[in-house]
């Protein structure tokens, strides 16, 4: 290398005078690698952070859940289903969502292996003078492994609080920053409600983004008290916050008081082992869930991870397409490198035919020229890297949207740029050292 060097420098001297000699003339040349480079560098970062972004999602919503809610509409809905009277006698009285639905899920299908009813409201949240809003939600202790909740202090409440009707919660990051800043949480009371609850556990903090939506089932934890939903009923079942009654005598210690069409639950969280036991387990209790609710579709029936794995195929695919635009942008930016040294080759053709009256090889002029338009590309390169990237963080300081630049992202795009150098000023350079001297000289 370092012979090479020594043969080839007077060329590469030249090449790096002709360009210092022509600054203006080099920059233009360089703006299509610029502004390829640039491209792929904040295309691939925007896809890197949605993919990041589907990743979180996926975490979010837990391992293999599948997430029944209600469904509010009127009668004239259940019409369109054809669930009305005059369909071949079938009524259309449903009892909503409720514990009774959960109750069967879990003696029918065999494939669950844990699952959560969920009912929320949300009520002021006070201590010592201070009061918040904040989504109460009463869960079973199984729900926090299954939303893969982890604890910053203290401890999940267990099946025995819920079983007594405990007055216990775990609270949110945001709940503990406004009420215990200066002191520790665990063993402390706070007032949901008309009910006071003692703390007994903090879940961490975790990043929740706007994308990701109860849909899925996934909220936010930081802005959330969780109490034993057995203590829901029982201590926080104010009317006007809570639209149903429910009273002790299930497994979960509660049932639906009296025949009515309320929904009793706010939504129920299923986890099944498997994941290629999702579709089939969702399917199955679709029907269940049907027929107990008289033929009529008043729910939904959810696999939030599905959801995500097709969301992450589609993007996949959009990133493909991103890194084809952008690189189109590189093989023109190519193009242009190969137009202007072709123009070069003609306006110097003196130059050669003195270099070659005075000595100098093909290969000489070869690697004059060739050097030329491989340090335009780098120099394009390092400058489109540096574009790329304060694109990739002005998009995200603007326009909410996450960007990761990744190394691999950057190599690549400073590699393809070297690539087109030396592709697309070959042709030319060959063209100036095929030059013949007698008619360059004249």
């Amino acid at each position: 290398m370092i012979k090479w060097y020594l043969r080839y420098r007077h060329d590469i001297s030249i090449a790096i005078e002709a360009i210092m000699t022509n600054k203006l003339r080099s920059l233009l040349t360089a703006l299509g690698i610029i502004f390829g480079v640039a491209a792929v560098i904040s295309m691939l970062a925007i896809g890197s952070g949605a993919q990041a972004q589907i990743e979180e999602q996926i975490k979010l919503v837990g391992l293999n859940n599948i997430i029944i809610k209600p469904i509010v509409s009127e009668k004239s809905d259940s019409k369109e289903t054809g669930s009305t009277g005059n369909n071949k006698g079938k009524s259309d009285f449903s009892p909503g969502l409720t514990i009774g639905d959960l109750r069967v899920i879990l003696e029918t299908v065999p494939s669950v292996v844990q699952s959560s009813p969920v009912i929320s409201a949300n009520l002021s949240v006070s201590r010592q003078a201070r009061m918040l809003s904040a989504k109460v939600q009463g869960v079973s202790p199984q729900y926090f492994r299954m939303f893969n909740l982890n604890l910053d202090e203290g401890s999940f409440f267990s099946n025995q609080h819920n079983i007594k009707n405990e007055a216990v919660c775990v609270i949110g990051d945001n709940i503990r920053m406004v009420f215990f800043s200066d002191t520790d949480p665990i063993g402390q009371s706070i007032r949901c409600g008309n009910a006071w609850l003692k703390v007994v556990g903090v879940v961490e903090k975790r990043d929740y983004t706007t994308s990701a939506n109860d849909e899925m089932g996934i909220s936010s934890s930081d802005n959330s008290v969780f109490v034993p939903i057995n203590t829901f009923v029982s201590r926080i079942g104010d009317k006007s916050a809570v639209p149903f009654e429910m009273m002790r005598g299930s497994s979960y210690g509660y049932n639906m008081s009296g025949a009515n069409s309320s929904n009793q639950l706010e939504k129920i969280v299923i986890q099944v082992a498997e994941t290629e036991k999702l579709g089939g387990t969702a399917a199955l209790i679709t029907r269940i869930v049907q027929r107990l609710h008289n033929n009529n579709t008043d729910f939904e029936v959810t696999v939030p991870e599905l959801l995500l794995k097709q969301q992450q195929q589609t993007n996949r695919i959009f990133n493909i397409v991103l890194g084809a635009i952008a690189g189109i942008s590189l093989l023109v930016g190519g193009i242009g490198i190969m137009n202007i040294m072709l123009a070069s080759v003609l306006e110097r053709v003196k130059e050669i035919g003195t270099r070659q009256a005075i000595g100098a090889t093909q290969r000489d002029i070869v690697i004059q020229f060739l050097s030329e338009a491989v340090l335009i590309s780098f120099i394009g390169g390092i400058i489109g890297i540096v574009v790329g990237i304060v694109l990739a963080k002005s998009i995200t300081a603007m326009a909410d949207i996450k960007t990761i630049v990744k190394p691999i992202s950057v190599f690549l795009s400073f590699g393809i740029s070297a690539l087109v150098g030396v592709l697309f000023g070959f042709l030319p350079a060959r063209k100036a050292s095929r030059q013949n001297p007698v008619e360059s000289l004249r």
